[in-house]
């Protein structure tokens, strides 16, 4: 009888010793993974990329658009396309601002109506909103941000500071993790921001998740020295 129970505890402790190799050895390698990403992030595109780029554009309230459609105006359009415009869904103004930028370079070879499209996702607290009830809305923002994610597949993310962009670019930086997607993030601070980043930005940075973070003011580049300071864009 004891001899039957130590085999039987001998396998027991052979399995989970079994089990536990291999979950070190997944986690090893999800850190390596994880190391390689960041360390390959805010490099430049290879010679041999593609001309045009997906885009993912992130719009927000409270000058947030406005700010992105001033960013967008000095770029090359043809090189971000197609383009894909994302605003909060209670956010009606941002796309109709953005639909209205883009009628402004209808009369200029950017891109024709059928590579833009204009979406939006669910916050995952609006303001006033109990903590109780953002449990649930913020699982529903996670998997629509998911579902967008996937379906978009962007090569390209130009985002400012609006929180709809955290799940996106978190989801985007898994994705590089995970091998389904390489996304570059680039992430420009609001000009409002002269000494301290936004609670977005802020994430961004210490999680190192954006490939390229630019900040409008020299101040904040001091205290943010892994930022990039490009003046005022507005």
């Amino acid at each position: 009888m004891e001899e039957h129970h130590c085999c039987f505890y001998s396998k027991m402790l052979s399995r989970f010793s079994s089990i536990s190799s291999f979950m070190l050895i997944l986690v090893i390698v999800l850190v390596v993974r994880v190391l390689y990403v960041m360390y390959q992030c805010g490099k430049p595109f290879p010679k041999g990329a593609s001309r045009s780029f997906t885009t993912l554009i992130v719009l927000g309230s409270g000058g947030h658009t406005a700010e992105m459609l001033s960013l967008l105006s000095v770029l090359r359009m043809d090189r971000f396309t197609p383009r894909f415009y994302i605003a909060a869904a209670t956010d009606h103004m941002s796309l109709h601002k953005a639909r209205s930028f883009e009628h402004s370079l209808a009369d200029k070879p950017v891109a024709k109506e059928a590579s833009l499209q204009y979406t939006q996702i669910y916050r995952s607290r609006e303001v006033g909103q109990s903590y109780v009830t953002s449990v649930w809305t913020t699982i529903l923002a996670t998997v629509h941000a998911l579902w967008l994610m996937i379906r978009i597949r962007p090569q390209v993310i130009l985002c400012n500071g609006p929180g709809t962009c955290i799940p996106l670019c978190v989801i985007a930086f898994l994705f590089k993790v995970v091998g389904i997607r390489w996304s570059s993030i680039f992430y420009v601070e609001s000009v409002a921001r002269v000494r301290k980043l936004s609670l977005s930005g802020l994430l961004l940075y210490k999680l190192r998740i954006a490939d390229q973070f630019f900040v409008q003011w020299p101040q904040l580049q001091k205290n943010y020295p892994r930022a990039h300071y490009v003046g005022c864009l507005m």
